[in-house]
Formats: structure tokens, sequence, C-alpha cells
């Protein structure tokens, strides 16, 4: 199988290591010469273009391929302008035969801590959110347009190895009081690795999944179980208001919304067995 990886950053990476050893031909699209020697390094073919500059993507090789589209949509507007410069390209003679696209869990919005299922309908809270919701929908429409299997994740907070928020725990940075903080959902890397492989291999049309371990939790349980596993001071406990003057606008966006993801469907529908269900597991193994 050919696997082309649009965006193939720290996760792309990982599932290119992953289609590897199953013996695919894996393709990146990448902007970045400096990024391009790193993928090559790793045996991954590259080809350079910019989403964000459509002139620069004539040589995109999606044809008969299965595609991993990780790309974020841009940080400004309501669209996602590079979905459509690649849906422009990855037509006709050049048409894959099925993408999976990495949206996120944000997509639903605050949920007042509710288990939140792929049937609940999103209500993104923030533009960053929405943003995504409507590249969903872009690449929904252009796979039915182009008779491409389109499959979409719904991926909860991502962790591991160099994504750890250690840095902010030496730095003092407070977390909210543990009765305040809302409920969010984790997935290590690895695991969202092996879900995106499962997803091109198993996925089919119109297929939505919540991506996550299925463990309840909080970002302040988060943070204080990171801090104890290092062997660092936990970061102290705040208020909203405290929050408010000292945490980044970000961060709050995060606090603001409380949900549980149900990854059933995903388990049970792609046959996924996770290696980490629990943060304890994953940060053991970081």
């Amino acid at each position: 199988m050919r696997l082309l990886i649009v965006g193939c950053g720290e996760v792309g990476l990982r599932v290119a290591r992953l289609a590897q050893k199953r013996l695919w031909q894996v393709t990146a699209l990448t902007r970045s010469a400096q990024r391009a020697a790193t993928l090559e390094a790793a045996g991954i073919t590259t080809v350079r273009g910019d989403l964000d500059d459509p002139s620069t993507l004539t040589a995109v090789p999606a044809a008969g391929a299965a595609v991993l589209y990780l790309a974020p949509p841009p940080d400004s507007g309501e669209d996602d302008g590079r979905i459509a410069a690649f849906g422009a390209v990855a037509r006709g003679s050049n048409q894959p035969e099925r993408l999976v696209y990495l949206s996120t869990s944000g997509v639903y919005g605050d949920r007042g801590g509710a288990v939140t299922g792929e049937t609940v309908p999103p209500r993104p809270g923030t533009e960053r959110a929405a943003r995504r919701l409507a590249a969903e929908g872009a690449v929904q429409r252009w796979g039915s347009s182009e008779g491409v299997a389109v499959v979409v994740l719904r991926v909860a907070g991502i962790y591991g190895p160099g994504r750890l928020p250690l840095a902010a725990i030496r730095a003092g940075q407070p977390v909210l009081a543990r009765a305040l903080a809302p409920f969010t959902s984790r997935i290590h890397v690895d695991d969202l690795a092996a879900v995106c492989l499962a997803a091109l291999e198993r996925g089919a049309d119109g297929d939505l999944f919540n991506v996550a371990d299925g463990e309840e939790g909080t970002m302040t349980d988060y943070f204080l179980a990171v801090a104890a596993a290092w062997n660092l001071p936990p970061p102290p406990q705040v208020d909203w208001e405290e929050a408010a003057r000292r945490l980044s606008p970000v961060m709050l966006s995060y606090l603001k919304e409380s949900r549980r993801l149900d990854n059933r469907l995903l388990l049970d529908r792609l046959g996924v067995t996770l290696r980490y269900p629990t943060l304890a597991a994953g940060l053991r193994a970081c």
C-alpha cells in the first residue's frame, strides 16, 4: 500500500514507522527543507509543497494512495483553505483511495462533564474548534464529490514523550483546584499513531471516531500525575479568579470546557487494543 502523509510532524512520523514495518511505501508532503531532511533520513520519500500556496502542490502524488491528513487549519478565518488546496489537486487521475482526517474533540464544545459519543451534535465554543468543524465538513464533501472514502478522527489531548507539561510544572504554573477542574480526555501519542494506521487499513467511508483512552480525569489530575512521576513539586491549585490572572488565554479556553469522550466505537469497530489505556501506564512509558 502507498501512504501519503500531509503534515508529517511527530504523529505522522510515528505512523510512518508503523507503516514501514508493514512494508508500505510512505511519502510525506512538507514545506520545510529541514523537515524533509529529517523525514528522508527515516526512509520517507518527501515532496515539497506549501498548502498555503496551491501553485506548489502540482507534484503531490495522491493517485491510488491512502492519505493521512494531519495539517491543521490556518490560525484565523472561518474556513480551511489548506483542505481546499489539497482537494483541488487530489482529484481525477490523482485521486486517492481513501483519506483519514485528524480533527479534534474540541468540536463538541462544553458538555458539562457529560459522556460524549460520536452521535452528540458538535457545538464548538472557540474559533479554533469551529475551523476544525468546518474542515471536517469540507473534507467530507470533497470525499463525496470525488468518490473517496473519508474517515474522521476526533482526537483528545495528546501526551507522550516530548509532549508533557514539565516546563510549566517546573515554572510553577498553577492548576485549577481539583474540585473546580473540568473533565478532559487524553490519548498517548503511540496509541494515536496505531489508531491512525487502523483507520487507514480498516476505516469505512463516513466513519467518525472519538480517539481517547477512555479513562476519566481532569487537567489538574494530569498535571499532578506528571509532577509526581518526575518527582517535581505539585503545581499550586488556585480558584478561577487566580487562574484568570495567571494562565494563558489558550489554557483558559481548554479549562472552560468539560467532557468525557466515549471511545467504545473506536475499540469495537476498528478493533484497536490500546497499549496505554490509563494515564499511569502511559506516563510509565514516557
